[in-house]
């Protein structure tokens, strides 16, 4: 493959000199930590690296905030859910609860609570919400109604909607209806 002359290997190289330092100063503002800003970019770099055509990037830039706001939004998610997986941890302890989890099934459990939080993203905040209420709460679905404001019919439409994004992020190659490879 050759882009205006280049090869796909010297076209990223030429990317990566051009945008490196400035998506590194960006991400050092951001984060205010020059090493975690480094790995930031170098993950940044490393989904360019696997896009089929790098060179199809009309404005490479706005490819490396976007990519690297998520990052830091993923991060962040991961944090969040291991604070409350914590907390929760203390608070059974704290009642006097019986808790024999040992480190491996707590980054078991925050792995699988990981996994969970990227298969919805993407899902709208509705459709989430409900799919969320109905399987980690039991919520029926007139109680998922009345806390979206929205229709019995709704939560039905909302919940197989979830369900479908859930069955497609995890398999990716197979069509819904027949099961068959795509």
């Amino acid at each position: 493959m050759t882009v205006g002359g280049l090869s796909k290997n010297e076209f990223l190289s030429l990317l990566f000199r051009e945008h490196h330092g400035w998506l590194s100063a960006w991400l050092r503002k951001k984060t205010g930590c020059p090493h975690h800003a480094a790995d930031l970019a170098q993950e940044a770099f490393t989904r360019i690296l696997c896009l089929a055509d790098p060179a199809s990037l009309q404005q490479p830039r706005a490819f490396m905030v976007t990519t690297a706001t998520r990052l830091i939004i993923d991060e962040e998610r991961r944090r969040k859910l291991e604070r409350a997986y914590l907390e929760a941890l203390a608070q059974m302890r704290d009642s006097r609860q019986e808790c024999a989890d040992s480190p491996e099934q707590i980054m078991l459990a925050v792995e699988a609570l990981n996994a969970i939080a990227a298969m919805l993203e993407g899902l709208a905040e509705k459709p989430r919400r409900a799919f969320l209420m109905h399987r980690l709460d039991g919520a029926a679905h007139a109680d998922i109604a009345a806390a979206l404001n929205v229709s019995a019919s709704m939560v039905k439409q909302y919940l197989a909607a979830a369900t479908l994004h859930c069955y497609r992020a995890l398999y990716p190659s197979t069509h819904p209806a027949s099961g068959k490879a795509a």
